[in-house]
């Protein structure tokens, strides 16, 4: 082994860095402000540590038309340093900078691109089976959204060598390519439940158990329905709502939570104001809620729970559907 191969071998790497070992493929939609889809990026990016530090690289493709397809298009690979830690991930540039901080398998990461004039939040969840990552990146001039992209990722490993995994990714892609553009529209004339067990970390980062999540569907028309979400393990939370949904918009109006929301595709992203007899009225969600697979209805969710507006714990992980 050479001395630059030994000091490779020596790099301890963070937690979240091995969760993301190798290449991970998809292609996210492109969506406007008002939740309309425009177009894909075509993505495959991987992350490598050397001895001399992490260094993440995306090579991206977009498609579509208009203005954002004129904004984004940079004809070239991005390509930025990362300080790796389990504490604060610091992207150091020159395509990317900012930091971005792990939750467990979930990161929550602010940053900004100078080649988009962008500033980001992204959201970057590895599911349970570690070969699925769900994302998204809410790009903002100032506070006002600019564009949205979102999708689902695969992990490879040997892709560039294996005619099967090469044919994995196409179809993987197309699959997205079908799936990406559809709407977040809960069932509207079929009652049942998402159930599952999601992780909890706390504002400090900590694991703190898991939460049993069941949220029961009943839909009252086809533009709306009443859903009670239950909590039980790490926290324990109970709270009834009817949300009604306009085009890409959602409201929660009552009786124990307020707020609203916008469909960017199948992802929902919401700010919900817990109120009512269980709750001090001090409480406040914001979420993600990305309905992976229309079909089977599996929903990734990830909600930033505050008390006031001091974040509280991240709840984050994926719900199975039961009709009932």
């Amino acid at each position: 082994m050479s001395a630059t191969s030994e000091a490779v071998a020596e790099v301890e790497t963070s937690e979240w860095q091995k969760r993301i070992e190798g290449e991970w493929h998809g292609i996210p939609g492109l969506f406007d402000a008002q939740g309309n889809h425009v177009g894909f990026e075509s993505i495959a990016r991987a992350s490598e540590v050397t001895a001399e530090g992490a260094r993440y690289w995306m090579d991206s493709k977009l498609s579509g038309a208009g203005p954002l397809r004129n904004r984004f298009e940079l004809g070239a690979q991005f390509d930025f340093g990362v300080v790796d830690s389990d504490e604060n991930r610091v992207y150091t540039g020159p395509d990317f900078y900012g930091t971005g901080q792990p939750y467990g398998l979930f990161v929550d990461a602010h940053y900004y691109s100078p080649g988009w004039q962008a500033d980001l939040r992204t959201w970057n969840q590895v599911l349970a089976d570690g070969e699925t990552q769900v994302y998204s990146s809410v790009l903002h001039d100032g506070w006002s959204v600019c564009a949205v992209f979102n999708g689902v990722y695969k992990r490879t490993t040997d892709r560039e060598t294996n005619p099967a995994t090469q044919q994995y990714v196409d179809e993987w892609r197309a699959l997205e390519v079908e799936r990406g553009p559809k709407p977040q529209v809960l069932p509207t004339k079929e009652a049942g439940a998402w159930t599952g067990t999601l992780f909890l970390n706390g504002a400090d980062q900590t694991t703190e158990g898991e939460v049993r999540v069941r949220i029961d569907h009943d839909p009252t028309s086809l533009r709306s329905a009443r859903q009670t979400v239950t909590w039980e393990g790490g926290l324990e939370r109970r709270y009834t709502f009817d949300r009604y949904r306009d085009g890409a918009r959602t409201m929660y109006e009552g009786p124990e939570v307020f707020g609203n929301a916008t469909s960017y595709g199948r992802a929902l992203f919401t700010s919900q104001h817990l109120v009512g007899a269980d709750h001090t009225g001090v409480e406040k969600i914001r979420g993600r809620e990305f309905l992976i697979d229309p079909t089977t209805r599996e929903l990734a969710v990830v909600w930033q729970l505050f008390t006031g507006d001091t974040t509280t714990h991240y709840v984050h992980g994926s719900l199975a559907w039961e009709p009932r």
